[in-house]
């Protein structure tokens, strides 16, 4: 194709070596988006079509009272001290955690750069200032394909939040691929705030929610945590929002060899739960691309017909300003010549332009004539009016229909369109399927492909 090429891969500094199958999908569909010559984000623009490029890693997002165990969690899956971890409200904001090739803190605006999707961020205010990202070089567990976002420690009472929080973290959680809630057991589990905003998520994306009490080998008795897990059941069930069967509520704590604990430590769903979130970001990501494709492809078609149907309604417009213009001039001039001609005698006018064509003009104007004698000599004076003034119609009708035509498409550019449509066709689905395939060889048995 002339005026396609084959998308290339775009580097960014902030991401760390391919090492994963999933990671080299996700990347491959990011460039098949942002790739400078035949992008869909830049075809899909060039359309009046938005299109954001899918992300390269989940979101995941961790949200509970303070001290619940939040940042301490993140350190321990990256195995980095990123995040500063005690009892005092160490997250006030929100903080990015991801993956790149070098160690390094971006601030609020850098921040949203990274991470566009989140820029409805912006509406509130005060947000940005307490926004930041930490960019790890660490490639542990599946941290190159996540990002986790650690939220501000939720307090009841008095405590007052630089910018509203409690939307802010629905905000977030709307946009999250994940929301862990960290129910902290030595006395902050039922905190109000926290539970506001858990049924307030509940309602707009209760299916990524996973609730995990943290911090468990704090409790010294079984009988304890028992107890404990109970209270949180029970004031989850009091809201109709969160009443829901099939509730789960693992036991998580930082393993610690030199503090040994009896209590059964299920930190490692949380990272089977992050992996299937993964697998499912991957299939996520290349249907969307499949979708986006047959938006753009749809929107080329759409145009095309209505360019078409701008054309033809232009040639109806041309020949209607056309038959309009003429009847403005023909009728005065049939009505002026028909006088003028009736004041020749047939003899003279046969002179002039010969038998033949004088007996057609007295024919045509003699009907004129005939009309004109025909209406009473007190309306004459108001039919010229009526006469002149329909004339002057035609031509406004005529000025009209000129004005009406559409813009239309050069051929250039309905090249262009034909060529986009052919390299999403040919190039971009085919691509979609190379890697889906490549996805499935993962899981699937070679017989079934």
């Amino acid at each position: 194709m002339s005026g396609c090429k084959k998308p290339r891969a775009v580097a960014n500094p902030l991401e760390s070596t391919i090492t994963t199958p999933s990671e080299r999908i996700l990347k491959e569909c990011h460039a098949l988006y942002i790739d400078n010559d035949n992008g869909l984000v830049k075809i899909a623009e060039s359309l009046g079509v938005r299109l954001l490029p899918p992300r390269k890693k989940i979101i995941v997002m961790i949200m509970g009272n303070h001290s619940a165990g939040k940042s301490s969690f993140i350190n321990w899956y990256v195995e980095e001290h990123i995040q500063k971890t005690g009892v005092a409200i160490e997250t006030q904001g929100f903080t990015f955690i991801t993956s790149g090739r070098k160690r390094e803190s971006l601030t609020g605006n850098a921040t949203l750069h990274l991470y566009p999707h989140f820029r409805p961020l912006l509406e509130f205010k005060g947000v940005t200032d307490y926004l930041s990202a930490e960019i790890s070089t660490s490639k542990q567990k599946k941290f190159s394909l996540v990002t986790f976002v650690d939220t501000p420690g939720l307090v009841d009472g008095d405590m007052v939040y630089p910018f509203d929080v409690n939307s802010a973290i629905t905000s977030f959680g709307e946009q999250a691929d994940l929301i862990f809630v960290f129910f902290d057991p030595m006395g902050q589990a039922l905190c109000k705030r926290t539970l506001n905003i858990v049924e307030k998520l509940s309602e707009k994306c209760g299916d990524k929610l996973r609730f995990y009490l943290s911090k468990a080998d704090e409790v010294a008795r079984e009988t304890d945590r028992q107890r404990v897990m109970m209270q949180i059941v029970q004031e989850l069930c009091r809201r109709p929002g969160l009443n829901k069967c099939g509730f789960e509520m693992p036991t998580i704590y930082i393993p610690n060899p030199q503090k040994p604990s009896r209590c059964i430590n299920q930190i490692d769903e949380v990272c089977e739960t992050i992996e299937k979130s993964i697998n499912q970001a991957v299939q996520k990501t290349l249907d969307q691309l499949e979708k986006d494709c047959n938006l753009i492809i749809s929107t080329i078609n759409h145009t095309l017909e209505q360019d078409r149907m701008n054309v033809s309604s232009n040639k109806s417009n041309r020949f209607n300003s056309f038959l309009c213009g003429v009847l403005g001039i023909f009728l005065p001039s049939l009505f002026i010549l028909s006088f003028i001609i009736s004041t020749f005698a047939p003899e003279e006018l046969d002179s002039l332009v010969g038998e033949g064509l004088a007996k057609t003009l007295y024919i045509s104007t003699g009907i004129v004539v005939y009309l004109w004698d025909w209406i009473p000599e007190d309306w004459q004076i108001m039919f010229v009016i009526i006469f002149s003034a329909m004339c002057y119609f035609m031509f406004f009708l005529a000025k009209y229909f000129a004005r009406q035509g559409s813009k239309t498409l050069t051929k250039r550019e309905k090249k262009k369109l034909a060529e986009y449509s052919d390299y999403i066709q040919d190039a971009v689905k085919s691509k979609k399927r190379k890697l889906y395939e490549e996805y499935l060889r993962q899981c699937a048995a070679e017989y079934d492909f």
